[in-house]
């Protein structure tokens, strides 16, 4: 195939324009080209030959150049340079070669003559041009989608990292507190909850954002649960419904984190709280109820962790998600269901 564009090629690209030339210009004129002194046909052949050799020359140098100077952005403004240069280039060719040809042979340069001399070899070069470039320009477009895609996924990649890592400061003091003070009290407790605790990072630091069995998240909120039991008033009511059978699922973790931490930061009032994770349908739905203070506002009680959570959803689930939370009474409400298969 190389064999074929490097020396085939060329000479085929002269003589087509050439041909060409003369069925436009013989037929109009009624003049038969071959009844000519077949030296006069022979010298117009070699020329065009080396026209095709010389136009190529020049065009591949031309798409060489075009492809080291091709910006990120390709653009219309882009392509109308490249042709330009692709018209220059034709024109000052062909000119040089085919003019003083129609000039100095049968019955001189006419205006026929010229047009034709410009406008054919353009449009088969405009082809050519068209063929080769549409092939390169395409691949550069994909490459430049590929580029941009991959950047956009590592900026959400690292925004979903760094909205996770702001779950940790704030839980890790708290247990850090609790295991000082049970040391003072009860050495065997205090291992224990070092063991969950150790569990709970491990999770959340070798998780890469991958989705992972759904029993492992509700593994990891049981853990997440006895420990801030342990800190928790004594006459806290909770109530745990998770159902079992959905454990097969796949889900991103640390979703329900937020809700739950959020249940045990702001509980008051009655002290009741009240966990749900049940599938209707093609929804998996996360309940929490909690009752608070009066004297704790809607917003603040939402906080910062709601904030990042819609932000992870909208990154993890984008339209397959809903989020609701409200204040009813004295009663903070959050539900979020998924779409799962």
């Amino acid at each position: 195939m190389k064999f074929f564009w490097k020396y085939l090629f060329p000479p085929l690209f002269g003589l087509l324009i050439y041909a060409t030339i003369r069925l436009i210009n013989d037929t109009i004129s009624g003049f038969a080209f071959w009844r000519r002194n077949w030296q006069i046909n022979a010298l117009e052949t070699g020329f065009s030959l080396l026209l095709g050799f010389i136009v190529n020359k020049i065009l591949l140098q031309l798409f060489k150049k075009f492809d080291r100077e091709l910006p990120q952005t390709i653009s219309y403004k882009n392509i109308l340079k490249e042709l330009l240069w692709v018209f220059i280039v034709i024109e000052i060719s062909v000119n040089a070669v085919f003019t003083p040809m129609a000039a100095f042979t049968d019955d001189g340069l006419s205006l026929g003559d010229l047009a034709t001399i410009n406008i054919i070899p353009l449009l088969f070069s405009l082809i050519y041009y068209g063929l080769v470039r549409s092939n390169n320009l395409l691949q550069a477009y994909i490459n430049n989608k590929l580029l941009l895609e991959k950047t956009t996924n590592d900026h959400l990649q690292t925004e979903l990292k760094f909205l996770k890592a702001q779950y940790h400061p704030h839980f890790l003091f708290n247990a850090l507190n609790t295991i000082y003070f049970q040391m003072d009290e009860n050495v065997d407790e205090a291992k224990r909850t070092v063991e969950k605790f150790s569990e709970l990072l491990r999770y959340q630091l070798y998780d890469q954002q991958q989705t992972v069995p759904l029993s492992q998240e509700i593994h990891y909120l049981q853990n997440f649960i006895d420990l801030q039991k342990i800190r928790t008033s004594e006459k806290l009511e909770l109530t745990i419904a998770f159902d079992n059978s959905l454990q097969h699922l796949q889900v991103y973790p640390l979703l329900f984190l937020p809700l739950v931490e959020n249940a045990f930061k702001y509980v008051g009032g009655d002290y009741k709280i009240n966990i749900e994770l049940q599938k209707t349908g093609n929804e998996l739905c996360f309940t929490v109820h909690n009752s608070m203070p009066p004297e704790i506002s809607f917003q603040r009680a939402g906080g910062i962790g709601l904030e990042n959570l819609k932000r992870r959803l909208e990154l993890l689930y984008p339209a397959k998600h809903s989020l609701q939370t409200r204040k009813k009474h004295n009663c903070f409400l959050a539900e979020l269901k998924l779409s799962v298969e």
